[in-house]
């Protein structure tokens, strides 16, 4: 029997993987025979680098960078050789005169500005800045034809305009003196916006699955910010500086104030957007690029039975990315999946699909994270032992 093991991460309790080495010890212990292939599955947030470096045999680098409330933090990014990322991820980041021993660097917004490094207290979209994933992406860039950003897990709501300052932009007030960091707190002194001469990067790629806008109903700031500190009384207020600030880096970067509306630019803040606007980035499908840099048509194709699963499982994990999408290629396939999950919240009641909640009725949230390694490797453990 073989079996691809492709979990997501559990927020706040298991890394992906983290996942997958658990489930594969409590399977060696029920069933030595079978053979299994990790697939730890990445969605632009926590592990994004890191997996997708080491899936393609790169290199990792560390650096110190400034955190989203301004501590140092310790950040990694990774290099990999163009020639080793799979052909249809190679065709979506459209590094059309990368040569095989060419590298690109592979970069994770949360590691430097994520939601994670901050205590609740300390979560303030206010106050957060991306200062330091410019610092990264300023390091990353050095020798690399191409970077790739995931964006997902991010504390700020800056529009990404911290990460420009350290690329070069300038942000002005009215006696022409710098605004830095320009954290939203700040905006209001901003009356001018100024690009450097020349991009100080190689093209982005950044793996987004979001939809959402800068502005509005499906709005960085109506959607993502209460997530991250933002009081539902001072929203207004924020929505109104977004708007004015984002228009000013269209300006800056001679973007239209269509760029406003692309589909995905209010990711992280609007990080999306102002990497767009001021850089030119471009917004890849992150599952779909995660899917084909991973080969997971291939596994799944090679796999007898599919183990997947995440933190909360509902009833649009069907529908979206990661564990659902390759639950749902994996049943059109004809392969029978066991999905584990720390929560289940739905009822999909489809042939061959079977659903398990690894945390027992009861558990306070508090237990339930502390105790999903062992959860995860004891529900694995039930469901896979021979019938006595």
């Amino acid at each position: 029997m073989r079996v691809l093991l492709a979990f997501d991460k559990f927020k706040d309790s298991l890394t992906a993987p983290a996942a997958c080495a658990a489930a594969a010890k409590a399977l060696r212990s029920v069933r030595p025979d079978w053979t299994t292939d990790a697939c730890p599955l990445a969605d632009g947030g926590e592990g994004f680098a890191a997996i997708l470096t080491e899936a393609a045999g790169g290199r990792h680098h560390s650096i110190t960078v400034t955190g989203p409330r301004g501590a140092p933090v310790r950040a990694t990014f990774g290099r990999v050789r163009y020639g080793r990322i799979p052909e249809a991820a190679r065709r979506r980041l459209e590094l059309t005169h990368a040569k095989p021993d060419d590298e690109v660097a592979v970069v994770e917004m949360a590691v430097a500005s994520g939601l994670a490094l901050l205590a609740a207290a300390e979560r303030d979209p206010w106050q957060a800045t991306s200062v330091g994933t410019g610092e990264l992406l300023q390091a990353a860039a050095q020798g690399a034809v191409g970077i790739l950003l995931g964006v997902g897990g991010s504390a700020t709501h800056d529009l990404g305009l911290g990460a420009l300052a350290r690329l070069g932009f300038r942000f002005l007030d009215a006696e022409g003196q710098r605004i830095d960091p320009p954290v939203p707190a700040t905006w209001s002194r901003i009356t001018r916006i100024i690009a450097p001469d020349v991009n100080p990067l190689p093209p982005i790629a950044i793996a987004g699955d979001v939809t959402n806008p800068v502005l509005g109903p499906r709005g960085a700031a109506t959607v993502y910010g209460p997530q991250k500190g933002l009081r539902a009384e001072d929203h207004a207020r924020l929505e109104s500086e977004t708007a004015r600030l984002a228009h000013a880096l269209a300006v800056a970067g001679g973007r239209t104030a269509a760029a406003l509306d692309t589909p995905g630019g209010g990711a992280a803040g609007g990080m999306a957007f102002g990497l767009l606007a001021g850089l030119g980035a471009r917004i890849v499908p992150g599952f779909d690029l995660v899917a084909d840099w991973l080969d997971v048509e291939r596994r799944l194709q090679a796999a007898d039975l599919v183990i997947t699963g995440e933190g909360r499982f509902d009833a649009s994990s069907l529908e979206g990315k990661g564990p659902g999408a390759v639950a749902r290629r994996a049943l059109e396939l004809g392969r029978p999946v066991y999905l584990f999950a720390g929560q289940i919240a739905a009822d999909a009641d489809r042939p061959g699909l079977h659903l398990h909640a690894i945390t027992p009725p009861g558990t306070p949230l508090a237990d339930a994270l502390a105790q999903a390694p062992q959860n995860l490797s004891a529900s694995l453990s039930r469901a896979f032992a021979p019938a006595s």
